[in-house]
């Protein structure tokens, strides 16, 4: 079977950026649902027409990955008002940062790494830790099949690997 819309593929791969550095690494197969929101629109065109087996090298510039970084969404906000535990590369969802916050820091949809920890104050950085940085991604296709109603209805295969959760502090990697 090829990859088409609204079929779900079993990947593996490498993440790079253009420095050879690796990111992340998917070893074992996982499934994603193409045509719903589990990988990004440029995976998803590589990937069509393609079945098991196939094996694909992608470039992937910001504006076709995690978009450039937005230094408006970098804020300074009161140490006090954050946990006295906290450590740089924690993640908070937008929704549950303090309501003492910056009023301008948008808290639908987003996360937020804690950046730099200072006595007074935490840097909170609202952009995806992959904004601004162009990719290299090693693709490995190790089976497609048709996507059932359910995943079709949700839009994900119950994968989303491209997209950031709240992860505990070390935990670098996108899944």
């Amino acid at each position: 079977m090829e990859i088409t819309q609204q079929c779900v593929v079993a990947l593996t791969w490498t993440l790079k950026d253009t420095l050879g550095e690796e990111l992340d690494v998917l070893d074992e197969p996982v499934e994603f649902l193409v045509g719903g929101d589990d990988l990004l629109p440029r995976i998803e065109e590589a990937l069509q027409g393609h079945g098991p087996g196939a094996t694909l090298a992608l470039h992937l510039e910001p504006e076709d990955a995690f978009g450039d970084f937005n230094d408006q969404l970098l804020f300074l906000e009161p140490r006090t008002l954050f946990p006295a535990e906290i450590e740089e590369g924690m993640t908070f969802e937008g929704s549950a940062l303090p309501v003492e916050c910056n009023p301008a820091a948008p808290r639908a949809g987003l996360l937020y790494t804690v950046a730099e920890i200072y006595p007074e104050h935490i840097v909170l950085d609202g952009n995806h830790p992959l904004a601004g940085i162009a990719l290299r991604l090693q693709l490995r296709v190790h089976g497609v099949r048709e996507a059932t109603e359910e995943e079709i209805g949700r839009g994900s295969a119950g994968t989303g690997f491209f997209r950031v959760h709240a992860q505990a502090p070390g935990n670098d990697l996108l899944h």
